[in-house]
């Protein structure tokens, strides 16, 4: 299981979901310029936007997770950029069906280590 902090990045373009191990590692290192084996989580969805997968490294070997939607599409834009960020929460918003359109985050106590 990957670690809560890792860093999480989408492809932004539509990937052909007949690619496995391989052929999506071969995509972040073309494409997002980035190593496959770092141990961050890379997010990819079809074109019709029904399937995603996501690859990471546990540091023995590679995992895949794979999620198919009976039913709707995952909400994303692809963008002029390849890959574009995302946390935990806006991972699990995606994988959820969720959109947010506007975020306001208030203001917390954070307690100095």
């Amino acid at each position: 299981m990957p670690e809560p902090n890792v860093r999480i990045w989408l492809y932004t373009q539509p990937v052909d979901m007949r690619k496995s191990f391989d052929g999506l590692s071969t995509l972040i290192v073309s494409q997002l310029q980035d190593d496959p084996a770092s141990g961050q989580l890379f997010v990819f969805i079809n074109r019709r936007k029904t399937h995603l997968k996501i690859l990471y490294f546990d540091g023995a070997g590679f995992c895949i997770w794979f999620k198919r939607l009976e039913q709707g599409q995952f909400n994303y834009r692809a963008s002029g950029d390849n890959k574009k960020r995302l946390s935990w929460a806006h991972l699990k918003l995606l994988l959820d069906g969720l959109e947010v359109k506007k975020i306001r985050q208030y203001k917390r106590y954070i307690h100095a280590a």
